[in-house]
């Protein structure tokens, strides 16, 4: 297979398909890089960063919402131009943001965690409406933040639990009820990463050791995977012309020298067709209006 991108992140993550550029935006979070390419013109471009950052939202052609250490900024792409929106932990430098996604209300959920994954160190929160309100506490590694379509509820995952949770939504896009476990990976022996939703409402997400990207059906079935020459997946995005290219992003980080010689291709980001139908990120709403779809 011939990756998407063949710049080798130590730790990819955060995919992002822009919908008004067309242009798919992804983080090195341990090399302290945003990347971008456009799979029209094959134009790449790279942006360094002076703190670790891991996932981000469209907010329209020129701005990006991103998720640092320490807080959620506005970034321009143009300039560069890193502007703070809101502090996130910043008064605990062990824990840094891991996976996040805008969601359908305008709002945007970020998971933290700490810098060497110290069991129970991060939680989820939500900004929304100029406010940053942490929703669950307690989490080793906040991963597979996605939202069901028809907006009743939304998911997330604790890699180091092998578990991907279930949360319902009430009509603000605020948890209605505690989350229940969705899928036990643990039996499966698998771990989810990243995940994103696509238009019937079923998942997508990547296994960090598996190389794989998995289905998982809106009633929780587990069904096919694509198999990808890298051994930790960690984020799928869908976009392309018709939102059925699936994107994804993978890592260096855990894997040994032997294991880096049987897979070369590790930390690139690759990229498969036909994968099934996705649809468009929301944006990020500076000033949401609480109807933003």
């Amino acid at each position: 297979m011939i990756p998407f991108d063949q710049r080798i992140c130590g730790l990819g993550e955060g995919a992002l398909w822009h919908p008004q550029r067309r242009e798919l935006f992804w983080f090195d979070i341990t090399g302290k890089r945003l990347m971008a390419r456009s799979p029209e013109t094959g134009v790449a471009r790279e942006w360094a960063l002076a703190e670790m950052c891991s996932a981000a939202a469209w907010i329209d052609a020129g701005r990006l919402l991103i998720a640092s250490e320490m807080a959620l900024a506005v970034f321009t792409l143009e300039t560069g131009a890193i502007d703070p929106l809101e502090p996130l932990e910043a008064d605990n430098k062990r824990t840094r943001s891991n996976d996040g996604r805008a969601d359908p209300w305008g709002g945007f959920w970020i998971g933290t965690m700490g810098k060497s994954a110290e069991p129970g160190a991060g939680a989820i929160y939500r900004y929304y409406g100029g406010q940053l309100r942490r929703l669950f506490d307690g989490i080793s590694i906040p991963n597979a933040i996605c939202f069901a379509p028809d907006r009743t509820c939304a998911y997330f995952a604790d890699t180091a639990r092998a578990t991907l949770y279930r949360v319902a939504l009430d009509a603000a896009g605020w948890p209605a009820r505690e989350p229940e476990v969705f899928v036990d990976f643990t039996a499966f022996g698998l771990r989810p990463d990243g995940a994103v939703t696509m238009a019937d409402g079923s998942l997508r997400v990547a296994l960090w050791g598996a190389g794989a990207v998995i289905s998982v059906s809106a009633t929780g079935e587990i069904g096919g995977r694509i198999t990808l020459p890298a051994p930790n997946t960690t984020c799928p995005a869908f976009g392309g012309t018709d939102f059925a290219t699936l994107f994804c992003t993978s890592a260096t980080q855990g894997l040994s020298a032997e294991a880096l010689a049987k897979a070369p291709l590790s930390g690139a980001t690759f990229e498969v067709q036909g994968a099934g139908q996705g649809k468009p990120e929301p944006a990020f709403r500076l000033q949401p209006t609480g109807d933003d779809t």
